[in-house]
Formats: C-alpha cells, sequence, structure tokens
C-alpha cells in the first residue's frame, strides 16, 4: 500500500528537481496527500449507512481533478495579482499526479483515472493480498506519518527554519510509532474489523488532516533548498 505518509515524503523528494518558486513545494507535498481525503467521504458514508464502496480513489484521483484545480488557483492568482496562488495551484495539481501514478505503481486496488467517466485502471488486478499482509500495510499508515514528521523535524534542523514548530512534530511523530504499535498488535490478535477499524479509521484521518496541517506550517522548512 502506499501509506499517505510515503506520499508526503515522495513530494519532499521531488524538491531536488523542482524550481524554486514560493509556495510551489507547499503544493507538491500538499498535492501528494491531498487525494486521501476522500476517505472523509468514504467515514461519511459508513457512518450514515450510505454504500461506501466505489468512493476511494475515485474524484480525488482523477485527471479532471487536477485541471479544476489548476484552473481555480489560476484565476486566484489572476485575481489577486499574487504569483504565489498560481505556483501553490501548480504544485498541487504536480503532487496529485505524483500520488495516482504512485498508486498506480505499487498499490493493489484500481484508481479511477477518468472519474466520473469511469475507467478503472488497475496494474495488480487478480493479485490477491494474504490478511497479515492487510494489516501490515493499514497500520503502516501510522508507521508513515511518524517517519514523516522525523523527516521534517531533521530537515528544520538542517535548515535553521521553523523551530518553533519541530516539538509538534515530533511528539505526533511519537504519538504515531504508539498507534502503529497498539493496532498492529491489536488487528493481529482480534482481527481488523468492527469498532477497532472504525476507532483506527478515525484516528488515521486525524493523522491526515494533523500531517497537512504541519506541512501548511512548516512550509519555509519544506521549500529550504
Amino acid at each position: 500500500m502506499s501509506q499517505n505518509g510515503i506520499h508526503a515524503m515522495v513530494g519532499i523528494a521531488s524538491r531536488k528537481w523542482m524550481p524554486k518558486r514560493e509556495w510551489l513545494m507547499l503544493g507538491i507535498v500538499l498535492g501528494n496527500m491531498f487525494p486521501d481525503l476522500d476517505n472523509l467521504v468514504v467515514a461519511y458514508a459508513t457512518l450514515t449507512g450510505g454504500d461506501k464502496h466505489g468512493l476511494h480513489r475515485t474524484f480525488t484521483h482523477s485527471v479532471f481533478t487536477i485541471l479544476a484545480v489548476l484552473i481555480v488557483f489560476y484565476l486566484i492568482g489572476v485575481i489577486s495579482k499574487k504569483p504565489k496562488w498560481n505556483n501553490l495551484g501548480l504544485g498541487l495539481g504536480i503532487g496529485i499526479l505524483m500520488h495516482i501514478l504512485v498508486d498506480l505503481a505499487v498499490w493493489f486496488n484500481g484508481v479511477e483515472l477518468l472519474w466520473p467517466l469511469g475507467g478503472e485502471v488497475n496494474f495488480w488486478s487478480g493479485v490477491v493480498v494474504p490478511d497479515w499482509l492487510s494489516i501490515i500495510l493499514d497500520t503502516g499508515e501510522f508507521l508513515t506519518f511518524g517517519l514523516y514528521f522525523l523527516l521534517l523535524v531533521n530537515l528544520s534542523q538542517k535548515n535553521k527554519t521553523d523551530a518553533g514548530q519541530r516539538g509538534v512534530a515530533r511528539t505526533w511523530a511519537y504519538i504515531e510509532f504508539f498507534l502503529f504499535i497498539v493496532f498492529t498488535v491489536l488487528f493481529f490478535s482480534i482481527g481488523a474489523k468492527g469498532l477497532p477499524y472504525t476507532i483506527f479509521g478515525a484516528l488515521y484521518l486525524v493523522s491526515l488532516i494533523v500531517g497537512m496541517v504541519l506541512t501548511t506550517r512548516m512550509r519555509n522548512t519544506i521549500e529550504a533548498v
């Protein structure tokens, strides 16, 4: 599974090939994380008894979403006369595309690349994922978030940026590692279903939102070369 923390770190790694423009790298990292916010819709459908199937990796993983983001932020840039909004939109578009490509390469489910027109793309169709691996891939979300937060701390120290955010990022890294251990033990002992999985899903969404907030607050670190 391509965990969201991995997507964020892939975004960070891409900066060595990107031009230095204000908010461009911020957009790229946020864009790498953004598509998995569709899990908020999945969670809502689950809580309300709606049909949650066919929601993940659809509208936020579509090339049409990329096009919409580019247009919206271009217009914001024109109206505000601030090029950084254009850079942010371009970065978001690049980041979403990177997320989609990584999902296609290393994830076992398909991606609705042309949503809402259909046409799921899945390079791994027919591959059966064993239960033990599914558990590790799920709980590994917390592990990779923790690694991403520590990466932000290390880059902040290296570049002498966002010193005030280091403690928060480090604390959340330790929280993520703790959650990884707890849910890995829990799922292997009683199974990944029912209330425990619901709690897991809620904490995953909290971690994702925290990750995007920390990314925004530590944008000077992310944009430092």
